[in-house]
């Protein structure tokens, strides 16, 4: 038993003529011939207007306007109509491979209901009318020319029941004399069963190629996961704000209050009371919380950045960081997309980061300039260089974070520096 998943496969097997394989191949081309009979008739009677016209201007002749005009049509309707053909006749090939290919061959998308033109849109749309076209004019002549040789080969195998029969010019009478026709006949039989499936393969071939998802669908599966990724990040980032906002309008506040009241309770109780020195205690402890909490609020996300713009806020930034830094940005920057805003800031903020933890720098510049719809942010020091995103700098959670705000990130950090981080947004 041959045990193959399609038939090319199956080609290169010596047991092929024993299978069932050369059966299903001659079954796949029938049906083939079935269904390419009738697109090749539409298509042959659209093209008989640019034949007309091909032969007019081989004679030197001009085409006529209604040639011309037939020829117009003709195009708008194929350009117009052919998906709505092509599309079925995929999806019906692609089930009906299944007789000489076993392996799965998925649909490379799927167009809404209530967006049909979408579908003229996709690659892989007109990839199936380029299958119909060549069904259409290849499938006729190919079927023709097996039936052709399929008559010849009958006409071997029965000659000697046939009275008399002629190949070409040549006559030969029926009987015992035919007889080595009929040996030829038996002899061409493995030929024409290698024939049939060689070329039932090669449609395998051409229908897999064509119908299948292949880099339409990557292409697709690739843009899903970048939109994905986009959603995730921009639900990260509202996750952030609302954080935010509820240390913000309720922790905050009610620390707050609670080092007010103990301010207060600090004042009224003597000095000498036993119970003055935890209390002062509970309020320093309290105010000291009261920074903490300030500094996680901010870099969750900075009320400048919200308030002001991103040059503000990489003024902040940089004012706050031990090494010297100068922010260089153009007199009128306007406001951009709050993602591109959000990552640029948190890019600068770990770059800076980096810049203390690990450079030994003595200064640093970010600048900053529009480009496009977008900006191009520039973090550099003059320190030791040799960053590398493996040592765990933070590098590669950046370049994630970029990149999922449809950026790319470039670094450039010799041994000796400088080093130089650029975004691109």
């Amino acid at each position: 038993m041959l045990n193959a998943e399609h038939l090319a496969t199956a080609l290169r097997d010596r047991r092929y003529l024993l299978t069932a394989w050369p059966w299903r191949a001659a079954g796949f081309l029938s049906i083939t011939g079935l269904i390419a009979l009738p697109l090749g008739f539409v298509l042959w009677l659209l093209l008989i207007p640019w034949l007309v016209a091909g032969r007019e201007l081989t004679n030197g002749e001009v085409p006529g306007a209604v040639v011309i005009l037939l020829m117009a049509l003709g195009t708008v309707l194929i350009l117009t109509f052919s998906p709505l053909v092509a599309l079925p006749l995929a999806a019906l090939e692609r089930q009906r491979l299944r007789m000489i290919d076993a392996r799965p061959l998925a649909a490379p998308h799927r167009v809404a209901v209530t967006n049909p033109l979408a579908l003229f849109s996709h690659e892989s749309t007109w990839r199936a009318v380029l299958y119909a076209l060549l069904l259409a004019l290849l499938a006729p002549p190919i079927m023709a020319f097996t039936g052709v040789l399929l008559t010849l080969e009958t006409t071997l195998l029965f000659s000697p029941w046939i009275v008399e029969w002629n190949i070409g010019d040549l006559t030969i009478d029926g009987g015992p004399r035919s007889i080595p026709f009929m040996v030829l006949g038996i002899v061409l039989v493995p030929v024409w069963l290698y024939l049939i499936g060689g070329v039932a393969a090669a449609h395998g071939a051409l229908a897999r190629r064509l119908l299948g998802s292949g880099g339409d669908g990557l292409r697709d599966r690739l843009i899903e996961v970048s939109q994905s990724r986009a959603r995730l990040a921009d639900a990260f980032d509202a996750e952030r704000r609302r954080i935010e906002r509820d240390l913000h309008d309720g922790a905050q506040h009610r620390l707050t209050s609670l080092t007010l009241h103990l301010g207060m309770a600090r004042l009224d109780l003597p000095e000498d009371s036993p119970a003055a020195a935890p209390l002062g205690q509970a309020h320093d402890q309290a105010k000291e919380l009261m920074v903490v909490l300030r500094d996680l609020i901010h870099g969750i996300r900075p009320q400048t950045l919200s308030d002001v713009g991103l040059p503000a806020a990489l003024w902040e930034l940089a004012a706050g960081s031990p090494v010297p830094v100068t922010v260089e940005t153009p007199d009128s920057f306007g406001r951009l997309p709050e993602r591109i805003e959000t990552t640029a800031y948190f890019v600068a903020a770990e770059a800076l980061t980096n810049v203390a933890r690990h450079s030994g720098a003595t200064s640093a510049r970010i600048r900053l300039t529009p480009s496009g719809d977008g900006l191009v942010l520039e973090v550099q020091d003059d320190g030791r260089g040799g960053a590398d995103p493996a040592r765990g700098s933070g590098l590669t959670g950046l370049a994630d974070r970029v990149a999922a705000a449809g950026g790319r990130l470039l670094l450039a950090s010799p041994e000796g520096g400088p080093t130089l981080l650029r975004v691109e947004l």
